[in-house]
């Protein structure tokens, strides 16, 4: 029986997120003095990787739900913020680390806005978020197998990096990085375990989180996937084999994007 929390044992088997824990591990540097804001920690599995590469970390999101859900990984240093301003004070970190949050929230530039001012001078953003296009096919089918954007949390589908570095240039930040990740057959299989669990195993509760609900919200409904994520276990190699075609499309862009800020 394995006893980790219930966000490690979806993570040990999951296909994007460890090609996004692999970014964490190699890509993002931390000081052991750095004080830190992970804007978005959602129910808190990219965020336990954070903190394990040292520095102070605050946690922040805007629902309760997942703050809880993230409190039995994460112990401390949690915060609910607003849709609007952050609870900062200007200039109390050395680095912002945002994971897929941007395409969360209805008003992007004041987001990026109050990363800025909350940024030391000099102060680095990570950024995390869907990389689209007209030639991303896999986002314009997601409708066709019940996949509504709100069904992800999104406001947008995503940005291109022209949009990420004219967005970050208006907040005062100043691009000087990037890459994608996630490509095609990554991003297929993930697309189709999301519609499995929304089509056919979600309860689709009242609450709306900002993160959506394509995957488990809370232990509790964890629980009550037992026997699906026996079952997901089993054919898991296979769709990980499957995944690793991705090293043929090495010419292709990714699904996802990351980019590195300083602030101007």
């Amino acid at each position: 029986m394995d006893l980790a929390p219930w966000q490690l044992q979806i993570v040990k088997r999951s296909l994007k997120k460890k090609e996004k824990i692999r970014l964490i591990e190699k890509r993002i540097d931390v000081g052991p003095a750095d004080v830190l804001l992970d804007l978005g920690c959602a129910q808190g599995i990219l965020s336990h990787f954070l903190r394990k590469k040292g520095g102070w970390w605050v946690s922040t999101d805007l629902d309760f739900v997942n703050l809880k859900s993230s409190q039995a990984l994460l112990g401390t240093h949690l915060v609910q913020m607003g849709e609007k301003a952050l609870p900062f004070r200007g200039a109390a970190f050395d680095q912002v680390v945002c994971l897929d949050y941007l395409e969360h929230v209805d008003d992007d530039d004041l987001t990026l806005a109050e990363i800025a001012r909350t940024l030391k001078p000099g102060g680095r953003l990570v950024l995390v978020t869907p990389h689209t296009g007209p030639l991303f096919l896999l986002q314009k089918i997601r409708p066709w197998v019940g996949l509504k954007m709100e069904f992800y949390g999104h406001k947008r589908e995503g940005y291109t990096l022209e949009d990420l570095e004219a967005k970050l240039s208006g907040a005062g930040l100043r691009l000087t990085a990037h890459r994608t990740y996630a490509r095609f057959f990554t991003e297929l299989l993930e697309l189709l375990l999301n519609a499995v669990y929304v089509n056919f195993l979600s309860k689709k509760p009242e609450a709306k989180l900002r993160d959506g609900h394509i995957r488990p919200s809370t232990a509790d409904e964890f629980a009550t996937q037992g026997k699906a994520f026996k079952l997901y276990k089993v054919v898991y190699p296979v769709l990980w084999l499957i995944s690793r075609l991705d090293k043929l499309l090495f010419f292709q862009r990714g699904n996802a994007i990351i980019v590195w800020a300083v602030k101007k």
